[in-house]
């Protein structure tokens, strides 16, 4: 068995997908989309190893684009396979690759009026809704814990990961030759402490685990600091006619931020303000939510109980057209703004940081990881000027990272999780982490479980072989010895 590594490596925290290959079957583990600036996003193309038409099946852990938004340029080049996730990330889904198939095809009309002024040859889409509507009739919806026979040798469980709703790490039993194998792709975990989803499972063997590690190298924010420094936030807002604006991945952490306030509006600890939902995706996903209560954790179960859910038309309202985003531009404060894109690269947050930014009673709320060259790190690093929709704007605002609200796993959270496979002695395969986070995580696994880990670059192969783990290609000590798959 082979597993190539087309994303999420060398460095890299988006892009997700592996490519799972014996003699007998070809699986592809999440299709990730490339985020974080146009250096990055260049490399969203059809996944080098991933050959439609020899795919046996797609496995996604989970619905965020960075591990679902390069399946829609899987299915415009051939792919007709099964695609096998959970029903909420079914659902989930395909909200978001319907957003991102939109997307790609405003900056194509965009940067095709440009092309034609110059007198240059148009480009086209990376994909467009057409290579999203087979997505349903691929679908093959799994329920946790429940193993599925995904393809020749080769069957997939998938149990709770705690990131997002319907969020999975990924169990493959292998068995090739007579050999079985047990690879487990942890996707992306959740703190223990996030609220409204159920925490993370625990795995207890594997030979081999491809472990993310996007904050390998620190702690988030005690997470009832985090609330109460968003209550302060809200009160002071509240106070002198502010407004916040909080730039949102449109599933997860909109219905985070939408629950705290409801909270604090249900328990009188602020008088109630209105609230912004500025995203059709976020809307869409909120619907999605309340249709899962089965993966509700308790406390957010008893809230919904005690009425919390669906939540009061009089504070919390959406904006579903272009002509409600534009009319919050004439809104007096207080009010909350809740709009994508979570890491200000594109959409309706746009205009609302060009309008606001300025405006020293503005408070800018991140809750998110922000990729390197986007607007959203350029905020939390401290520029005092920054540049939004062509025009480079004064930043008066307070810009508060309040990343205790973030639905990755801190560095012991991580640690955590990963306890209960180490007496089975896996290979560990670092990805999805910057070089420091996965640096400092791979240190910390070798002192405490003395394990040696693995951090592959892009395109890189590990291959499991009858009676041990090699790697083929992985940034081991000793070196990079890059050998490629034989069919990619």
């Amino acid at each position: 068995m082979k597993i190539k590594i087309i994303g999420a490596a060398g460095g890299e925290v988006t892009g997700s997908a592996y490519v799972v290959q014996t003699r007998h079957a070809s699986v592809l583990v999440d299709a990730g989309m490339f985020q974080g600036g146009k250096q990055c996003e260049t490399k969203n193309r059809l996944p080098s190893g991933a050959r439609p038409n020899q795919l046996d099946a797609v496995l996604l852990t989970h619905a965020h684009l960075d591990h679902t938004g390069r399946l829609p340029l899987l299915i415009k080049h051939g792919y007709t396979g099964p695609v096998y996730t959970t029903r909420a990330t079914l659902d989930l889904a395909e909200i978001i690759l319907k957003d991102a198939a939109k997307i790609q095809l405003q900056d194509a009309d965009r940067a095709n009026r440009k092309r034609d002024r110059a007198g240059k040859e148009p480009v086209e889409p990376l994909y467009g809704p057409e290579h999203v509507e087979p997505f349903r009739e691929l679908a093959r919806p799994v329920d946790f814990r429940r193993p599925v026979r995904v393809a020749e040798g080769i069957t997939a469980r998938w149990v709770e990961a705690g990131h997002m709703l319907g969020s999975g790490s990924i169990e493959l039993t292998v068995e090739e030759d007579g050999n079985r194998k047990v690879v487990v792709f942890s996707g992306d975990l959740g703190p223990k402490s996030l609220p409204i989803i159920r925490q993370f499972d625990l795995l207890q063997q594997a030979d081999l685990v491809f472990l993310e590690s996007t904050y390998g190298n620190r702690e988030h924010r005690p997470y009832a600091e985090t609330v109460a420094e968003f209550e302060e936030i809200v009160k002071r807002v509240s106070r002198n006619n502010g407004k916040i604006l909080v730039p949102t991945f449109a599933i997860g952490r909109s219905q985070q931020i939408l629950y705290h306030l409801a909270v604090l509006f249900r328990q009188k600890k602020v008088k109630p303000f209105p609230v912004y939902l500025d995203s059709p995706m976020a809307i869409q996903a909120s619907r999605v939510f309340v249709k899962h209560p089965e993966l509700f954790d308790e406390e957010l179960a008893e809230w919904t109980r005690r009425g919390l859910l669906p939540l009061d038309p009089q504070y919390f309202k959406a904006c579903a057209s272009v002509d409600d985003s534009r009319k919050l531009n004439g809104v007096s404060g207080p009010c909350a703004i809740l709009a994508g894109a979570g890491m200000c690269n594109a959409g309706r947050i746009l205009h609302h940081l060009k309008e606001n930014l300025r405006r020293s009673e503005t408070h800018v709320l991140i809750v998110g990881y922000q990729g390197h060259g986007s607007l959203g790190r350029l905020l939390v690093d401290g520029a005092k000027f920054v540049g939004v929709l062509g025009e480079r704007l004064a930043v008066r605002a307070a810009i508060h990272t309040l990343n205790g609200f973030s639905a990755h796993a801190g560095q012991s959270d991580l640690l955590r999780w990963f306890e209960a496979l180490a007496p089975s002695k896996p290979r560990v395969i670092m990805t999805h982490g910057e070089d420091p986070a996965r640096k400092v995580l791979s240190q910390l696994i070798r002192q405490r479980f003395g394990l040696q880990c693995e951090l592959p670059g892009l395109g890189d192969v590990i291959e499991l072989q009858e009676h041990q783990v090699t790697a083929s290609a992985a940034n081991v000590p000793g070196g990079r010895d890059a050998r490629k798959m034989e069919s990619a």
